[in-house]
């Protein structure tokens, strides 16, 4: 038995270091001003998706992102790891999505792409935090979904067994697949890159990365499995008032660089009595309790 897994990846830009240039006058993040990075829970989801692989020969890992032309680097990366192929979503009218627009435009391309029976993803994205993107995907496609996995057990007979972290604990469900599973950061991290896939892939592109390029156009022609997939919002069928900012509800008006710093110190003495003192104290001002 083998499978078709879709994961849903995403490059994200680097929160660690917001500064004042991160956010557009228009509400949107500013992504040229951040470095950019893996969104890290969408490597724990290709890790499961991987590890289904390891388990089903056969089984097929379609990484599938959406943005600029430069996002064909998590296609990349994906690749270095152990997927089979990829697709940039990437169009103008893409920009500024909030989740609905980007949920819309992820679903018209998973239509596309077809003949699936897992989608896969992080549980959120570190730029906006919302967990809402994959319970969208799978509510547009209609299918059902299993979220706050942290590992998928096996996946036989039509259906997925998965281990998920909840608030209250630990459950194991199970669900018919097609399925859209979101994965926690608890689950296992990502594997290291595979060298011979490295080498194997280290010239992959999208076709507007080398498009002023002769010579990788050529290499891409000879090699046509180093081609990573670019769609626009035409190739997918797109409702443009569906996409980008027309296709976005929510607005937003401000980001806060927060510091914390520390304003002062207390030394308590190791003794039962000093922390009983300090309870009571952190009590009676409502730090606690």
């Amino acid at each position: 038995m083998s499978l078709n897994i879709i994961v849903l990846a995403k490059q994200v830009p680097d929160t660690r270091n917001v500064g004042k240039d991160a956010m557009k006058a228009d509400g949107t993040v500013n992504r040229a001003a951040l470095p950019a990075i893996f969104n890290p829970e969408d490597l724990n989801a290709l890790e499961q998706a991987l590890k289904l692989k390891d388990m089903y020969p056969g089984t097929k890992v379609t990484l599938l992102t959406m943005g600029p032309g430069r996002a064909a680097e998590i296609i990349r990366e994906g690749l270095y790891r152990g997927a089979d192929d990829g697709v940039v979503l990437s169009d103008r009218a893409f920009a500024g999505s909030d989740t609905l627009a980007t949920s819309y435009a992820l679903a018209t391309a998973v239509r596309k792409i077809g003949n699936f029976d897992l989608i896969i993803g992080g549980r959120q994205a570190i730029d906006g935090d919302t967990a809402q993107v994959g319970p969208q995907i799978a509510e547009k496609l209609g299918l059902p979904q299993v979220t706050y996995a942290e590992d998928i057990i096996k996946a036989e007979n039509g259906k997925v067994t998965v281990k998920r972290r909840i608030e209250a604990g630990v459950e194991t469900v199970t669900a018919p697949y097609p399925l859209v599973i979101t994965v926690n950061g608890s689950a296992d991290d990502c594997r290291p890159r595979n060298a011979k896939a490295t080498m194997k892939y280290k010239y992959a592109a999208a076709p507007s990365e080398v498009a002023a390029d002769e010579a990788k156009k050529e290499l891409l022609d000879k090699k046509p499995y180093l081609r990573i997939g670019e769609w626009s919002a035409a190739d997918v069928d797109a409702d443009l008032a569906q996409c980008g900012l027309a296709g976005s509800p929510t607005k937003v008006k401000g980001i806060e660089n927060v510091v914390f710093t520390a304003k002062e110190a207390r030394n308590v003495e190791p003794t039962d009595e000093a922390l009983e003192d300090l309870i009571k104290e952190l009590i009676a001002n409502h730090t606690i309790g």
